[in-house]
């Protein structure tokens, strides 16, 4: 029996049709299901209203960054858009930045002794800062080493805020940072004879430097004639408020602190500038041996000296440096010698501990010191106390613009 070819339903698959194009006029209607596309845009999810909202934060946010670099800081409408935004910063959602990696020390203090080569430091400080890129912090106050509880955290706070690593250099007695919540910076300082230190002083103050240009006169302009000549044996046999004490006991307070008994000639001062002196100051250095002092502090803290006796050895600076030699300077009388040395008993037990420690720095370090044997030490005898009015600072009057007029040349 033949099979009869089956016959496809109307409802079964019909066989594809070719495509015809819509013709260029055809509509929505016509020509099938095709449709007319929409333009790409920019912000295609955006409406005029939501883009109009964009730029006008936008606009905010410029007048904003405006205002806070005019004023120095956010404007409140800045800050109450953060309240209402919320807290969260930077510092929340990725922790801290790196620390800048800082030397070590990196807060130094120079509490300068007056006439003690400071103004010599000072200046080699000055280049050394240049060079390396420490912060060298100096003081417009120079003849004020005593200071009130108030300045004292005055002055601190200052300092500590300072941007670091900085040297801090001033005239000023001892600051314990640590009793009023401060970070204790490491000391430095440098002393001498305190015979030499005081004829140094006396002349320095009457008759100035080689700088020359009347600087003495304008260091000391209210001194009387007869005050600025005073004889020096005059001054210390006759007993003169500016030779005795406590205007001779004037090292020792720059190690004993601002307590008011540091000014005060006696153990108690003497006991406390020795302990601070150990716990605080990296180098306390002698005059005498200027050379080694520098090499020390280069090798303790290069950051801040490195290079520093090259510096001081170079013929320009020494040329310069040669003008901070005090002129008219005479020698006393051995009997007003020895008045000195018992009037300064105390200063030169400071003086020689110190000699010894730096000393036995020096050995551990492989330096020899230039003499092989130490002079030997005064003889004293305790003498009666003198009652003397206090002393007055206008000695401690520093050069610093002598300093920059030197470092600009």
């Amino acid at each position: 029996m033949k099979k009869q070819p089956q016959q496809h339903s109307s409802r079964g698959c019909q066989e594809p049709r070719p495509h015809v194009a819509p013709s260029a006029g055809a509509g929505p209607g016509q020509g099938g299901a095709w449709r007319r596309r929409r333009p790409l845009s920019l912000l295609p999810f955006l409406s005029l209203r939501d883009y109009g909202f964009c730029m006008a934060a936008l606009l905010l946010f410029c007048l904003g960054s405006l205002f806070y670099q005019l004023n120095g800081g956010p404007p409140h409408f800045l800050l109450d858009l953060r309240h209402y935004l919320g807290n969260s910063t930077y510092l929340d959602d990725h922790g801290p930045p790196p620390r800048k990696v800082l030397p070590f020390p990196s807060q130094v203090v120079y509490n300068r002794v007056g006439k003690c080569g400071s103004r010599t430091v000072v200046l080699l400080l000055r280049i050394l800062s240049e060079r390396h890129g420490f912060n060298l912090v100096t003081s417009d106050i120079h003849n004020k080493t005593r200071l009130t509880k108030n300045e004292q955290m005055e002055l601190i706070k200052n300092i500590s805020t300072a941007e670091q690593p900085y040297l801090f250099t001033r005239h000023v007695h001892f600051l314990n940072f640590s009793r009023f919540g401060g970070e204790q910076p490491v000391y430095i300082n440098i002393i001498r004879d305190p015979v030499n230190r005081f004829l140094s002083n006396y002349f320095f103050r009457r008759f100035g430097d080689w700088r020359g240009e009347q600087n003495h006169m304008i260091r000391t302009p209210t001194m009387r004639q007869e005050e600025r000549y005073l004889d020096i044996n005059v001054c210390i046999l006759e007993n003169y408020p500016e030779c005795s004490n406590p205007r001779l006991f004037y090292i020792i307070p720059y190690f004993c602190g601002q307590h008011p008994r540091c000014r005060e000639p006696g153990e108690w001062a003497l006991e406390r500038a020795k302990l601070n002196m150990n716990e605080n100051f990296l180098l306390v250095g002698i005059l005498e041996e200027l050379e080694d002092v520098l090499l020390l502090l280069e090798r303790f803290l290069p950051h801040y000296f490195k290079d520093v006796l090259s510096i001081y050895k170079n013929p320009e600076h020494r040329k310069l440096g040669n003008l901070t030699v005090t002129v008219k300077k005479t020698i006393p009388s051995p009997e007003a010698i020895q008045i000195l040395y018992q009037r300064m008993r105390y200063e030169y037990e400071f003086y020689y501990y110190v000699k010894e420690q730096f000393h036995l720095l020096k050995r551990k370090f492989g330096l020899k010191s230039h003499s092989s044997e130490p002079p030997p030490k005064p003889e004293f005898f305790i003498p009666s106390p003198l009652e003397t009015e206090e002393p007055i600072d206008d000695e401690e009057q520093d050069d610093e613009k002598w300093l920059e007029d030197i470092y600009k040349r």
